[in-house]
């Protein structure tokens, strides 16, 4: 089941095992998947962000947006071009009957 939800940062909890009220700030380096801790007397100490490179960890939006965003295209175009085929049919339909009542019940059942 896909949960959205935010990942856990390991690397906080290990620092704050380490240092406790020591830290000053903390960030996080995305490439090197760390976090980095500024200390009190101006060290720096940093931890890893994940406990086994082979653990799944939860998806989160912008991870399915970057895995799936061809399927994602591909299906909001279908979308888009099935609902401008569908309003195309409806107005030549309309065009196309002979009573005036007919064509503007086809034209204006939208805004009902």
């Amino acid at each position: 089941m896909l949960t959205l939800q935010r990942r856990q940062l390991v690397g906080h909890d290990i620092l704050l095992a380490r240092h406790g009220n020591h830290i000053s700030a903390m960030r996080i380096d995305r490439s090197a998947g760390r976090v980095i801790a500024l200390l009190d007397d101006g060290s720096v100490d940093s931890a890893p962000n994940l406990i086994s490179p082979d653990l799944q960890l939860p998806d989160t939006m912008q991870s399915v947006l970057r895995e799936d965003w061809k399927f994602l295209a591909a299906v909001s175009g279908t979308v888009a071009a099935v609902s401008g085929a569908m309003i195309v049919a409806a107005v030549a339909l309309a065009g196309m009957t002979s009573d005036p009542v007919l064509a503007q019940l086809m034209t204006t059942y939208a805004a009902y």
